[in-house]
């Protein structure tokens, strides 16, 4: 086999895709989720500030100021400390509960949901100790590594120039109000996770396409697999052209079997054959019952010749049949009146051969009534 055939050169099919989702191979961001959870943890820490800070005011006052008798009461302080709770269980629920569904949104944001079961079914094969070193030290673990280290650098610089002019706030929150020392403190505390997410942002900008172009280039294929999944999906190319020919020569055999019984065969008079049967007693227009061209229609006529079926040369008539009407079908309303003068010739010089009319029918006319559009 080709070396070529042996490359995986080739984009991953669709079930090549599907088959991997199916064991619970997809792709996926961790920098995009812990993008988007600091995100939503700066916007909610945000949001909520205002709540966050008056229960820690309240929290600090009410804990500041217990009595000698409370602190040696346990009924107290078990009082005292579902308060305190209370001052800043809304705005932390209200913190947590947007966190979490923007971590969950995260852990889906590539690759969509999925649930595989073949994913969770234990593999004894991850227990080898041998394969597990073999993955510690693999490519896609250094990249890893690379990416880590990477990530912290970039975010431990954002965090250095953000913070080195700052050292001197932080130190004065411990002698101004608390009040105010809790305010300053949750706005630096918001500065700081802002610059830590615009840090994120270069990082996720890349990971992103890289962990789709990662999944893809593992999923790749040889032309050979492309191949046999295309024969496992569609078949054999060789098998199929032979049902196909056989079904042909079937179809043709049906057809071939119906010239017999056909009233006139209309031809072109080189390429096209059309024979038409029409039942007098019966309700329906005259139809097609067989068509060809070239080979098909040589044969046609030839057995219509057999036959003794009439053959008449009329090339527009046999074109227009053979264009609008498929086997088996009637005739279009538009060529009643071409295909009435020939039946009735066909009929009249039967009645002539066999002595019932004495009168031989005059010649068709080869300018039959084809409208405009029925003609080919």
């Amino acid at each position: 086999m080709a070396d070529s055939d042996q490359e995986k050169t080739e984009q991953p099919t669709g079930k090549r895709l599907s088959d991997a989702r199916r064991r619970g191979q997809i792709p996926r961001s961790r920098e995009a989720a812990t993008f988007l959870v600091l995100l939503s943890g700066v916007l909610s820490l945000w949001a909520f500030s205002s709540l966050l800070g008056r229960g820690m005011e309240q929290m600090m006052r009410r804990g500041f100021s217990i009595t000698r008798d409370e602190a040696f009461t346990v009924d107290e302080m078990e009082r005292i400390f579902a308060a305190c709770l209370s001052f800043i269980a809304p705005p932390l629920i209200g913190i947590v509960a947007v966190v979490f569904v923007c971590a969950f949104v995260g852990a889906i944001f590539l690759g969509g949901m999925n649930f595989s079961q073949e994913a969770m079914t234990p593999k004894l094969s991850k227990l080898n100790p041998i394969s597990g070193f073999g993955r510690m030290f693999s490519v896609n673990s250094l990249v890893e590594l690379i990416k880590s280290i990477a990530k912290v650098a970039c975010i431990g610089c954002f965090c250095w120039f953000t913070l080195s002019g700052r050292f001197h706030e932080i130190v004065h929150l411990s002698f101004i109000d608390p009040m105010t020392a809790i305010s300053q403190a949750i706005g630096l505390l918001f500065t700081f996770m802002l610059i830590i997410v615009c840090a994120m942002i270069p990082i996720v900008l890349i990971d992103v396409p890289f962990q789709m172009w990662h999944y893809k280039h593992q999923l790749r294929m040889t032309k050979q697999e492309v191949k046999d999944e295309y024969k496992d999906i569609e078949g054999n190319p060789e098998i199929k052209g032979r049902i196909r020919k056989m079904q042909y020569q079937m179809a043709a055999r049906r057809m071939m079997a119906k010239v017999p019984t056909a009233d006139v065969v209309v031809t072109n008079p080189t390429h096209y054959a059309v024979a038409l049967s029409y039942d007098p007693n019966g309700t329906t227009a005259p139809l097609v019952v067989a068509k060809g061209v070239d080979e098909v229609a040589e044969k046609i006529k030839d057995i219509a010749r057999e036959c003794a079926v009439p053959v008449i040369p009329l090339p527009p008539l046999a074109r227009s049949l053979y264009y609008t009407t498929e086997l088996d079908h009637e005739i279009p309303r538009g060529l009643f009146k071409a295909v009435a003068q020939v039946l009735a010739w066909v009929l009249g010089m039967k009645a002539y051969k066999e002595g019932k009319s004495q009168q031989r029918p005059r010649d068709l006319d080869p300018d039959l009534p084809i409208p405009d559009e029925l003609r080919f």
